[in-house]
């Protein structure tokens, strides 16, 4: 049965992912001895009772008080283990322990950002420490979206206008997927993050160090990593074919007509203002839906993203 389940679930890579998966064995073995139940007695009836003649006549049936018994009282039963069960570890997940380390979740589509309790923060990347509860304390900026880890055996809605919260400890080092479960629009297929779960000594390295930038890597090449670290490529193609926004290939130095039909040159402060303040010129033929980057990007990483977006030539 254990691999059956292994077969069905990801890895349990959280102290609260054994119990979900116990509820979850408990609910298919029920469910499957139930079914298997109830289609052998179909079998047997089909058999016993099958007319056996022109002359069968079905006899007059009367109620059986036992049988109408169990099968009211056993699925009640099973609804109560189910519900208190479950109930249980609804209690825990939403109950974080005191001293879980807490981490600012931002959702916008399409990318998720994490700040950290030192002030720094991270997009389509958070780093947590292994054997440490640790709490999410999420918002969304536009629309409903909703934080799911797998390998964690959590899920939670994140809102706008509003906080909510989950927490998880994960029990080894190593890389899980975080998605969005909830259907935000074009890009949401590419609303993923990576968790790194670190041990405790690399966490806290990671901390002092893992946050600060790269000041003798190329300004291009820091571009390229902010492009896939904070979610461009989730809207923006780079080989000249359309998504959810145009593609940046042969974007720099190019007319682009906005939607109030006036014509502005992409060259830096075009670029500049698409990252800062996107929705004051928005291309003619594409939703005006990008977020922000103001705040998210620091200026290093908007002037990379500028100096690889004017290599995008063919």
């Amino acid at each position: 049965m254990n691999r059956i389940i292994e077969y069905m679930l990801p890895p349990q890579r959280s102290t609260t992912a054994s119990d979900v998966d116990s509820l979850f064995t408990f609910i298919n073995v029920s469910g499957f001895i139930l079914f298997m139940g109830i289609m052998i007695t179909i079998l047997i009836f089909v058999i016993k009772y099958r007319r056996k003649s022109e002359d069968d006549v079905t006899p007059v049936i009367t109620h059986n008080s036992i049988l109408e018994v169990a099968w009211t009282v056993i699925p009640i039963i099973l609804i109560l283990i189910v519900f208190s069960w479950g109930f249980r570890g609804y209690l825990t997940l939403t109950s974080p322990p005191a001293n879980a380390y807490e981490i600012h979740v931002s959702a916008a589509s399409w990318l998720w950002q994490f700040q950290y309790e030192g002030g720094g923060s991270t997009m389509n990347e958070v780093y947590v420490p292994v054997d440490r509860p640790v709490k999410f304390i999420m918002s969304s900026e536009d629309v409903i979206h909703s934080l799911a880890i797998p390998d964690f055996r959590i899920k939670m809605d994140v809102l706008p206008n509003r906080y909510t919260t989950t927490w998880f400890q994960a029990t080894e080092t190593g890389e899980s997927i975080l998605y969005c479960t909830e259907y935000c629009g074009t890009g949401h297929s590419e609303m993923l993050a990576t968790v790194h779960v670190l041990s405790a000594e690399d966490f806290e390295e990671w901390l002092e160090t893992g946050l600060e930038v790269d000041e003798d890597m190329p300004l291009a090449d820091v571009g390229e990593q902010t492009f896939t670290s904070a979610g461009c490529n989730a809207c923006h193609s780079l080989d000249g074919t359309d998504r959810v926004g145009p593609s940046l290939l042969n974007l720099f130095g190019s007319d682009r007509e906005l939607v109030d039909g006036s014509v502005v040159v992409a060259d830096e402060d075009y670029i500049r203002r698409s990252l800062i303040d996107p929705q004051a010129e928005v291309t003619a033929g594409y939703p005006a839906n990008m977020p922000s980057y103001s705040g998210r990007l620091n200026e290093r990483q908007i002037d990379g993203l500028i100096a690889f977006i004017k290599e995008l030539q063919d």
